[in-house]
């Protein structure tokens, strides 16, 4: 043909291989000509003993799905997630009307699935394709090397909209960060406490040999920082190498929303994550608070170690501590830290593990989370203990009322 074709090569490929002819020219031959990729699976039938399924093939329009036989198709995941989603359905459907069916008895596919099942299992697989887009922003995004995975077994519920992940501080309008002016000049602050940057502080090193934390709650922590001498193996680097952890947001089953459990082992003491979002005014964090009622938010985060001036909001730009639940018998303890920046009114919020936290255990830390007093030394600290002590706490608004679940819950979350 000497007419110019309008039509690109590949989708010539596709032409061909929807109405199955080879074209050499094309290099649409036998051996690829039945080429396809399964999307997902969209509905099910069994006409005598064959079972065929409706396939939604990738690339292509809604309008070219086609019933297929089970043993053409090799998409053995699909076709498991497929069935896991219509069990799980049809079971919350006979729980719903009161019923107890057998497992084995929601394991026998229906013959035909009405349309309200097949709706449902494609809205599933489309769901799911839209938290896999997210999964895979969220790991582009972050810069540590903990890994995100991101699950909602639970409902039909999507990403989180106008959420943006951020890794460290976004500085919000009025708020001024200054940089450290001075570093220590340690070769190893291990040893050399006298002169280092928790030494100048008059307290000990916050962490041991193996970054767990050893000083109390309440203390605050001064690491080195970029204008030490001591290199980025310095044991007193913790809280800015990042989360080393790998973790799972996923959907609770409980009305909690999102949550976050982690992946690996924790052990006792060991730092988790940061508390991350937009630092505002607090007279900019009470015009919020009243928008974050009506919501029933609950991410903005005083930074008041020393004074009420400062206010994290993670409600819009955040990390994946934006996703961890409350709980009135937490596994994850709030520290002060300072880095780069010593101005006592903006330190960075830690989180650093209570306990040891086995894998595949939700993350959680008290909103309305107080310090006992602790015996301190006669140290800088001691006179203004009472205020500098403390941790902040998500900010205080109304009364919400708390799911946790755990044995001595207060009921209300403040």
């Amino acid at each position: 043909c000497s007419v110019q074709c309008l039509s690109s090569e590949s989708h010539l490929q596709e032409l061909c291989r929807i109405e199955h002819v080879c074209c050499a020219p094309l290099g649409v031959n036998r051996k690829n000509i039945c080429n396809f990729e399964v999307e997902y699976l969209c509905d099910y039938k069994r006409i005598q003993d064959e079972e065929l399924y409706l396939v939604k093939w990738k690339g292509y329009p809604d309008s070219d799905c086609s019933w297929e036989p089970r043993h053409h198709l090799k998409c053995f995941n699909l076709l498991k997630q497929f069935h896991r989603d219509l069990e799980r359905e049809l079971l919350r459907r006979a729980k719903a009307a009161g019923n107890t069916p057998s497992r084995k008895s929601i394991a026998r596919c229906p013959r035909r699935l009405d349309s309200s099942l097949s709706h449902h299992v494609v809205l599933k697989a489309k769901q799911r394709q839209r938290l896999r887009m997210w999964e895979q922003k969220l790991n582009n995004k972050h810069a540590h090397p903990g890994f995100i995975l991101v699950e909602n077994e639970v409902d039909l519920e999507g990403p989180p909209k106008d959420f943006v992940y951020i890794n460290q501080y976004k500085v919000g309008e009025g708020v001024t960060i200054t940089q450290s002016a001075v570093g220590c000049k340690c070769r190893d602050c291990f040893t050399d406490e006298g002169g280092c940057c928790p030494g100048g502080f008059q307290h000990k090193l916050a962490y041991n040999e193996y970054g767990q934390v050893k000083v109390k709650p309440g203390f605050p922590i001064y690491e080195c920082n970029s204008l030490c001498r001591c290199g980025p193996s310095c044991p007193n680097r913790v809280v800015q190498k990042g989360i080393q952890y790998k973790f799972c947001i996923f959907r609770t089953s409980d009305g909690r929303g999102w949550g976050v459990r982690t992946l690996e082992k924790i052990r006792k003491n060991s730092f988790v994550m940061e508390y991350v979002g937009e630092i505002i005014t607090s007279d900019e964090a009470e015009r919020r608070g009243h928008i974050y009622d009506r919501q029933g938010a609950t991410y903005l985060f005083d930074l008041d170690y020393v004074e009420d001036v400062y206010t994290v909001d993670a409600a819009r730009y955040g990390n994946i501590s934006h996703f961890v639940n409350h709980s009135c018998k937490p596994n994850l303890q709030v520290y002060n830290v300072f880095i780069d920046n010593q101005d006592e009114r903006l330190p960075r919020i830690a989180f650093f593990s209570t306990r040891t936290i086995r894998t595949g255990e939700e993350l959680t830390f008290d909103y309305n989370m107080q310090v006992d007093p602790v015996d301190v030394e006669s140290t800088k600290m001691d006179s203004n203990f009472g205020l500098a002590g403390l941790p902040g706490s998500p900010k205080k608004r109304i009364r919400v009322e708390c799911k946790c679940g755990a044995a001595q819950c207060r009921k209300y979350l403040f």
